[in-house]
């Protein structure tokens, strides 16, 4: 019997806000700076007069990149994550605050142009409810850019590197996809023991697709974005070609088209 997790089951990353704030720093990850944040710019194209809601803003990595400008709402549930936020952001247009973007948001505001949710769906059981609330708070064609590690490629323990010596190629392999699935990640294991637990949670483009439109959404744009680090060696030149064929991470533009 397959398990279930409780819509009320917490999986805020406040038991591993310390770990993951000293992971990432004021910049960012590596990935962050050099793949993510860019594009995720990129796409939303960010001009005076809009407001931005960021769901599951973590520890404000985003909002030290958007123009002075826009008026910015970060939103996450670990509290140390959002302290790193406050303290590490000097912009008074950019609040943060303390909720759960599951459930309905402790805001009045109903009228953002743009709202992102990167890297946090893969991290709740009910990802349909944050995309429930992005369309509640944004204005009639309003945009959400949506962030994930590739639901095709990246599935935690049912994905891995392989390598066909014969023919001098590494080549992914996928044990399941359709299926809906949740695993628990251990950080920082060391000697043996066990550290704090997060969750990961996979779900297939065609149940992200259908969040999407069971919430007045239209995807405008479907990307897939590629690791811009390069191997040297003896392997370098299959490792280079995988990475360059097998994405890190999906990216959604949808735009809010009907209210529901």
């Amino acid at each position: 019997m397959k398990r279930r997790i409780s819509q009320n089951q917490n999986t805020s990353w406040q038991p591993v806000s310390r770990w993951y704030n000293k992971l990432t720093g004021i910049r960012g990850g590596y990935f962050h700076q050099q793949v993510i944040i860019p594009n995720v710019i990129r796409q939303l194209s960010l001009k005076p007069g809009d407001s931005l809601l960021d769901l599951g803003c973590g520890q404000g990595v985003l909002a030290r990149n958007i123009p002075l400008d826009i008026d910015y709402y970060g939103i996450d549930l670990a509290v140390d994550l959002l302290d790193y936020a406050r303290k590490s952001n000097r912009n008074p247009r950019c609040r943060f605050l303390k909720a759960d973007i599951t459930r309905p948001l402790p805001l009045d505001k109903k009228d953002f142009t743009q709202a992102t949710a990167i890297l946090v769906l893969q991290n709740v059981a009910r990802p349909d409810l944050i995309i429930k609330n992005a369309a509640g708070c944004l204005v009639n064609q309003g945009r959400l850019v949506i962030v994930i590690n590739h639901p095709c490629f990246r599935i935690p323990r049912q994905s891995s590197w392989g390598i066909d010596e014969q023919n001098q190629v590494q080549y992914r392999q996928i044990n399941r996809y359709l299926s809906s699935l949740r695993v628990p990640i251990n950080i920082r294991p060391s000697r043996g023991k066990k550290g704090p637990v997060a969750w990961s949670f996979h779900f297939s483009l065609s149940a992200l697709s259908r969040f999407l439109d069971e919430n007045g959404f239209l995807i405008k744009k479907i990307e897939e974005w590629i690791s811009d680090k390069a191997s040297v060696g003896r392997a370098a030149k299959m490792e280079n070609r995988a990475r360059e064929e097998f994405p890190l991470f999906l990216s959604i533009l949808a735009q809010k088209h009907r209210q529901m």
